[in-house]
């Protein structure tokens, strides 16, 4: 007799890259956009500060899930204490593209998984060391565009692949959801369900 099909979780974001990362997991998911504004980083903690958003973003669409395990997922960019959230323009992502370039910096995300009954919010780090930037390669990078609406100014999983010379960690954390993470949280609070544990 097969197990009746889990229901899907309820994805607290419109992010494309983390709706392919939950199809290629095979987890089944519905979509919808989180009702809370993300407040400017202050200085310090970065992990605090995506955990918050993470667990902020799940709550704001709790009363939409019908009992079914919501998700929220917050992700920013570290490098020397300093928060790289999304660029505001070319000429601030060739700014920070340009002060990550040669150096390693954090991936860091916070993700809140939360039913009626009980809500867990955790944090994944990843390690992305770029490689030395020519100014000809940071313009040609800026002027695809590919930098907008992206945490430290750049995709993994698109032309940022070529900025990139190491990951150390969950890479699928610097495309924008930290799977092993949510892979085992799912293991463990529903074992068997989401076909994991």
């Amino acid at each position: 007799m097969s197990a009746p099909p889990a229901p899907p979780l309820l994805l607290a974001s419109t992010s494309a890259q983390r709706r392919a990362i939950l199809q290629q997991l095979g987890i089944p998911f519905d979509v919808t956009a989180p009702r809370y504004v993300e407040h400017d980083p202050p200085a310090g903690d970065a992990t605090a500060l995506v955990s918050d958003h993470a667990r902020e973003k799940a709550r704001s669409v709790a009363e939409d899930a019908d009992g079914r395990p919501v998700l929220g997922v917050d992700t920013t960019v570290v490098l020397g204490g300093r928060i790289y959230s999304k660029p505001e323009n070319a000429g601030d992502a060739e700014e920070m593209l340009e002060q990550l370039a040669g150096k390693t910096h954090a991936v860091i995300s916070g993700l809140c998984l939360l039913t009626p009954a009980w809500e867990i919010v955790e944090a994944e780090a990843t390690l992305v060391t770029f490689r030395p930037l020519t100014p000809r390669e940071l313009g040609l990078y800026v002027a695809s565009g590919e930098w907008e609406g992206r945490a430290g100014g750049y995709a993994i999983q698109g032309l940022g692949a070529g900025l990139v010379e190491r990951v150390e960690g969950d890479y699928l954390n610097v495309v924008g959801l930290p799977a092993s993470l949510l892979v085992r949280l799912l293991a463990q609070r529903f074992a068997g369900v989401y076909g994991f544990g």
